[in-house]
């Protein structure tokens, strides 16, 4: 395609024979702002090969190509187009999308929508389609499908009608394997389901705070997906301290019968679970996002521990995720404590970031504390049993687990 061709990137002047349903916004800043973008785009396809395309609307478009400082070392590229719908983005995949042979994408859409009358239902039908063209493209291209941001109902994006997109969208991705959802509603929703103030100014677009709050819940998911944090993590191991986990695979790891709490399965050797949920990936065991939103599965040591004890560990979680690590069976919540609780008053806490777990047993107590504030004082225990990781919902990461005996 040349770039003075460009008649075949302009909004169609009817609905006739498009894809999808709902709207198609023909306003005149629209049409203008639209043609413009994408006829800009066409001399950039070459050098965006294989890139990592984020689509969307305005939202997306704010990150402006530099991307606001972020993702630095990500070949990436920016085809979001202010005030863009579901049908909008459906119809401009191929040339957009399609023509840079993206390595990924990171899709956030639907708002639009809701502000032109669109039902939910609608809305989600047309991102089911989106995701069927890219499926196509490429079944094993990784897909981080962003829950629509929460805004007010004086944009006419009440949080009920947002609530039900989200649903919807939680409910596709159990179709497309590729696909991980990453609750961006929870990281940004007041307690009346409303976005705040202090991150979206006029209730609809982020500021630079919640741009740095979006990169950093996309962070962890870019890298589990293969996009950064490609190197090996490098840890040097304090005195007296020996590693659980050898960052290469899961050797003294495996499941247990939730019952007997006898050894099923050992996954020495092995760099992923038997059911794929556990991955070992640059010196992090990853727990990886469910399909269906939550599902609760669990790995153990293959030994028990009946000595004094400190376990150290690094973990972190997407937004909204939910886990738990488990001290001789007692389950400690492992969770994005600032959203999923039960510790929301830490002040050390750090979200969608590597934060530190220091669990001293002595006898059948645990003293448990996050980044140096205590999480559980006397934490009670069994007398003897193994360590284990849980995953519930969104991901969760594990890394330098290490301990030392005590007297």
């Amino acid at each position: 395609m040349q770039a003075d061709d460009t008649q075949s990137l302009a909004i169609p002047v009817s609905d006739d024979g498009l894809p999808g349903e709902g709207p198609i916004r023909r306003y005149d800043w629209f049409k203008n702002l639209w043609l413009r973008k994408r006829t800009g785009w066409v001399d950039l396809i070459e050098q965006d090969q294989n890139s990592v395309v984020f689509l969307g609307d305005s939202i997306t478009q704010g990150w402006n190509d530099s991307f606001r400082g972020h993702f630095k070392h990500l070949k990436k590229s920016n085809r979001g187009i202010s005030g863009d719908t579901t049908r909008g983005v459906l119809i401009r995949m191929q040339e957009d999308v399609l023509s840079l042979n993206p390595s990924g994408i990171v899709l956030l859409i639907g708002t639009n929508d809701l502000e032109e009358g669109a039902r939910p239902r609608v809305i989600a039908g047309n991102v089911n389609l989106i995701l069927k063209k890219l499926q196509s493209h490429r079944a094993d291209m990784p897909i981080i499908l962003c829950k629509v941001f929460p805004s007010d109902s004086s944009k006419k994006r009440p949080a009920s009608s947002i609530k039900q997109i989200n649903e919807h969208l939680q409910n596709l991705a159990k179709n497309y394997p590729q696909v991980t959802v990453l609750d961006t509603w929870a990281l940004f929703a007041n307690a009346e389901g409303n976005a705040k103030s202090k991150e979206f100014p006029d209730l609809l677009h982020p500021n630079d705070q919640g741009y740095t709050m979006w990169a950093a819940s996309l962070k962890p998911l870019l890298a589990t997906a293969g996009f950064i944090e490609t190197t090996q993590d490098i840890f040097r191991l304090e005195k007296g301290f020996v590693s659980l986990f050898n960052g290469r695979n899961l050797d003294g790891w495996g499941l247990r019968d939730m019952k007997s709490m006898m050894l099923k399965s050992d996954f020495s050797g092995e760099t992923t679970s038997s059911d794929g949920r556990y991955q070992v990936i640059n010196g992090r065991i990853v727990v990886t996002t469910p399909a269906e939103s939550h599902r609760i599965q669990q790995m153990w040591t293959t030994r028990n521990f009946p000595e004094n004890f400190i376990l150290k560990l690094e973990f972190r979680a997407t937004p909204n995720a939910d886990s738990g690590v488990f001290i001789r069976r007692p389950q400690l919540q492992c969770r994005d404590y600032s959203l999923a609780g039960p510790y929301k008053d830490l002040k050390s806490y750090k979200p969608q970031d590597w934060n530190e777990l220091v669990i001293e047993v002595r006898g059948n107590s645990a003293h448990c504390t996050c980044n140096g504030e205590v999480l559980e004082d006397a934490f009670q225990l069994p007398e003897t049993g193994p360590i284990g990781l849980e995953g519930d919902r969104g991901q969760m990461e594990y890394r330098r687990i290490r301990m030392k005996r005590l007297q």
